[in-house]
């Protein structure tokens, strides 16, 4: 009986050593992208934007001595579970802040109801509406793709230098499409051109040829389309192609993608030509364009790759100078870390940084 009473005793003591021992905890970022719906060939891009940040930071040490771990949340390309996607990373996995989302109709209402309220800072790698610059946000919400204020204007240079003078424009009814919209007409007409025709397009639905048809009556040579692949921009191109009611396109960013070519036809698309944001080309470019094939056997396969990327290692830096897990912290950080004076930094510098 003493032999089993000192066996037990020592288990005992045994297991609230164990208990004691310090566990290593993890921090929490989010990534609130489209991994379905109509956004998701760019979600699933983006997402290895963010996991290669999330490795060199590890590598170098992590955040605040701990290891940094990604929450994915699905937004669906659609608003309400894009909401619920970012309340479940907010309330159920604790992160301390998000890269997210990716189209400006998610991110605008995602900011203005939970990283407001909640304040949690988030930053969009690829939201490009004018909008987002005059959010009432509470000061949470940044991005690090170029707004469509930029983008609609080299655009519009972009049509007029291949000397089109008339266009008509389709475009998703969302803060996206009106807002690349409204930027592009002001640009291209300022300079000469003219759009004879617009028309707003709701998402998903089965066919466009009404729309598509009125569009053509007006006379332009070109359709200039805002969209996604699949909320509709495929559905656009074929039957304007089928019908013959448009055959020269040109392409807004939510259109860069290969699932396009694949699904209309690279002879059917002969000319067409698009916008997108980019990094110009310098010494961080190549040196991210180097680690990300090293690390997927690829180039990036599609835009906002690269400001995924940033956008990770912006959090983890704006959380390293707050010093804790603070929301308001890491905010007011944010534009301490990524703006000058300092000694800039790119990829392949988080330990230094």
């Amino acid at each position: 009986m003493g032999y089993l009473n000192r066996k037990i005793l020592m288990a005992s003591v045994g297991v609230s050593l164990l208990l004691a021992l310090p566990a290593r905890a993890d921090i929490a970022i989010g990534a609130l992208m489209p991994m379905t719906g109509g956004l998701q060939v760019y979600g699933e891009a983006c997402l290895t934007g963010v996991k290669l940040a999330a490795k060199e930071i590890n590598q170098a040490g992590g955040v605040l001595g701990e290891n940094l771990v990604i929450k994915v949340g699905d937004t669906q390309t659609k608003t309400q579970p894009a909401l619920d996607a970012a309340k479940k990373l907010v309330s159920l996995e604790k992160v301390a802040g998000i890269v997210g989302a990716l189209g400006s109709g998610n991110t605008v209402p995602v900011a203005q109801t939970i990283a407001a309220n909640d304040g949690i800072p988030m930053i969009s790698p690829a939201s490009t509406a004018p909008s987002l610059t005059m959010l009432n946000d509470n000061d949470f919400l940044f991005r690090t793709a170029p707004s469509d204020a930029l983008q609609g204007v080299a655009l519009a240079k972009l049509v007029r230098q291949n000397s089109i003078d008339k266009v008509a424009t389709l475009y998703i009814n969302n803060d996206y499409g009106v807002g690349l919209d409204g930027a592009f007409r002001g640009a291209f007409e300022a300079d000469g051109g003219q759009v004879v025709a617009a028309k707003a397009f709701e998402p998903n639905k089965a066919s466009y040829r009404g729309e598509l048809s009125q569009l053509a009556k007006a006379g332009a040579t070109h359709l200039l389309v805002v969209a996604y692949p699949d909320d509709g921009g495929i559905t656009i191109i074929k039957q304007a192609i089928e019908e013959g009611f448009f055959g020269k396109f040109i392409f807004s960013d939510g259109l860069k993608a290969q699932k396009i070519i694949d699904n209309i036809g690279a002879q059917y698309l002969e000319g067409a030509f698009g916008s997108a944001g980019k990094s110009v080309s310098t010494e961080a470019t190549a040196k991210f364009n180097a680690a990300y094939k090293a690390e997927y056997g690829q180039d990036t396969p599609s835009p906002y790759i690269d400001s995924s990327f940033d956008a990770t290692i912006l959090l983890a830096l704006a959380i390293e100078k707050a010093g804790k897990i603070d929301g308001a912290a890491v905010r007011d950080a944010l534009r301490d870390v990524a703006s000058a004076p300092g000694v800039k930094v790119g990829p392949g510098d988080y330990a230094k940084a």
